[in-house]
């Protein structure tokens, strides 16, 4: 079989289950199987491209067929076991970014990290940051450390397993936090479209903000004064997150918005 060949099937195989079944064929084929246009599928490469077919029509994340995602300037490993990178995260990075000079040494912590992609994110941009990443799930926190040592970024992308604050050592006082916690109320209707990717990493209780309340109600025993707490949340929850962090203490809230125009970040400083 020939790549055009085989790009002709995966496109009538994929139309109708994604909006884009060409870009998608030429995904498959290029990235998940390295091949140029003049080549020829051998029998493993055919078998390959059926099994991710047949996943992609069943539903299944192109990222979680391929095992890897963009994300900022980088390329991560990505399975089951973590969320999908999304662009408007890409967001709490450049704001973490304004606030840390070029020669920012930390100590951060990424709470929630997942695949790592806004630890390592940090750390590409600035070379002598610590930044350390932490998730409960220990398969997640697997997939991060096997990107950072991708990148050879282990030594300064350090990860800490456990629940949020308690994963970090004792005593460790942090310059600055980011976190793009579950946030998705229990029987929320987008879930069903997100039912590939990890529950734990989705859902924080009936109304999605038991997550962002304990991360902020307790990020003060771990910053030092000066700190900053930067945060995802729901479109409609920043007003909610305001007043957490209001009510925590923290100084200069601010909230930003993504692309749509809607409220996705929040944060402020402890003074």
């Amino acid at each position: 079989m020939t790549v055009a060949e085989a790009r002709r099937q995966a496109r009538a195989q994929l139309a109708g289950c994604c909006e884009s079944p060409a870009l998608e064929a030429d995904w498959l084929l290029r990235h998940g199987l390295g091949l140029a246009a003049e080549a020829t599928l051998t029998p493993a490469q055919q078998t390959w491209l059926a099994g991710a077919l047949r996943r992609r029509r069943a539903g299944e994340p192109l990222a979680y067929v391929l095992g890897s995602a963009g994300f900022w300037s980088l390329e991560l490993t990505v399975t089951p076991a973590v969320l999908i990178p999304r662009p408007e995260t890409e967001g709490l990075v450049a704001w973490a970014l304004e606030d840390l000079p070029a020669a920012a040494e930390g100590p951060l912590a990424d709470l929630g990290t997942g695949s790592g992609c806004i630890a390592l994110a940090l750390a590409q941009e600035r070379p002598r940051l610590t930044v350390w990443a932490v998730d409960r799930s220990a398969e997640a926190l697997g997939v991060a450390q096997a990107n950072a040592a991708r990148l050879g970024m282990e030594a300064r992308v350090r990860p800490a397993l456990g629940d949020w604050w308690a994963a970090l050592p004792s005593g460790l006082r942090l310059a600055g936090v980011v976190s793009n916690p579950p946030y998705v109320a229990e029987g929320d209707p987008h879930l069903a479209a997100l039912g590939h990717e990890p529950p734990a990493a989705l859902v924080a209780g009936a109304d999605g903000l038991s997550a962002l309340r304990r991360l902020i109600a307790e990020a003060p025993a771990h910053l030092r004064r000066g700190a900053w707490l930067r945060l995802e949340h729901g479109h409609d929850q920043g007003a909610a997150v305001r007043g957490l962090l209001q009510a925590a203490g923290f100084a200069d809230i601010e909230t930003r918005r993504d692309l749509a125009g809607h409220e996705r970040l929040s944060g402020g400083w402890w003074r």
